[in-house]
C-alpha cells in the first residue's frame, strides 16, 4: 500500500496505525514521488492526499490513471460536493475528508480490497457488443484496444454486462459494490457511470452500453 502525504507526521501516524492491521506501507512525500514509485512497484491500494507541493493530489491522480487502475482513496481537508465530484471524475475510488477517524479509513480500505479480491477470484471473460471484460486480469478492451478503467468503473461495467437487461437502482449498485462499507451519497454512482460512459465512447464504443431508466436506475440493454 502506498501512502502519499507531504506531512511527515501524518505519514508516520497512519503508517503506525495501519501496520497494526498487517498492511505493508510504502510512503511518498508528494505526487511526483508517488508516480515514480507506482511506475516501479505494484501496490494493492494508494492513499493520496490532495494538498501537496511539487505535484498535488489531483495532478497525481490523473497521472496514476494513465498507468494504473490501482484503487485510490483521496484525503483532503475540503469537503464540498464540488471537490468530491472532482475526485471521482478524475478517477478516485473513494474520498475521505480530514480530520477523519482512523477506524473509518481502515473500513474503506478493507471494502476496496474485498471488492478487488472478489472480482479477481472469478476467472472468466465476459463478451458484450464487442467489449471484452477479463475478470482475471481486470482488463477491458474494445476491438483489441485496452480501455483504462478505475476499479469502481470496472465493477460497474461487470455488473451491468453480467446481468444485462436487469435494471439496477443506485441503492442496488451501492449494496453490490460497497455493501455496508459505503459512507457517501447515492449520487456518487452517477459520477462513476458518467466517467464510464465517456471512456467507452472515447474508445470507439458507439452504442450506449449503460442506459438510464428514468426514475428507476440503470441497465445494460
Amino acid at each position: 500500500m502506498l501512502l502519499v502525504d507531504d506531512e511527515e507526521q501524518m505519514r508516520q501516524l497512519l503508517s503506525l496505525y495501519l501496520s497494526q492491521y498487517s498492511y505493508i506501507i510504502d510512503e511518498a512525500a508528494d505526487g511526483l514521488e508517488a508516480i515514480e514509485k507506482i511506475q516501479k512497484n505494484e501496490y494493492d491500494l494508494v492513499i493520496l492526499d490532495v494538498m501537496m507541493p511539487v505535484m498535488d493530489g489531483w495532478q497525481a491522480l490523473k497521472k496514476i490513471r494513465e498507468i494504473s487502475d490501482v484503487p485510490v482513496i483521496m484525503l483532503t481537508a475540503k469537503g464540498s460536493t464540488e471537490d468530491k465530484v472532482t475526485g471521482l471524475s478524475t478517477g478516485a475510488d473513494d474520498y475521505l475528508v480530514k480530520p477523519f477517524d482512523e477506524v473509518e479509513l481502515v473500513a474503506r480500505i478493507q471494502a476496496l480490497l474485498r471488492r478487488a479480491k472478489k472480482i479477481h477470484d472469478e476467472e472468466q471473460i465476459l463478451k458484450y457488443k464487442g467489449i471484452l471484460i477479463d475478470l482475471t486480469s481486470r482488463e477491458v478492451s474494445y476491438q483489441g484496444e485496452l480501455i483504462n478503467l478505475t476499479q469502481t468503473e470496472f465493477d460497474l461495467l461487470h455488473i451491468f454486462v453480467k446481468h444485462k437487461g436487469r435494471v439496477f437502482t443506485r441503492e442496488n449498485l451501492i449494496e453490490i459494490i460497497w455493501g455496508m462499507d459505503f459512507f457517501g451519497e447515492d449520487r456518487t454512482i452517477d459520477s462513476h457511470i458518467k466517467n464510464l460512459r465517456e471512456k467507452l465512447k472515447k474508445s470507439g464504443v458507439q452504442e450506449n452500453i449503460i442506459q438510464t431508466v428514468w426514475g428507476v436506475g440503470y441497465k445494460a440493454p
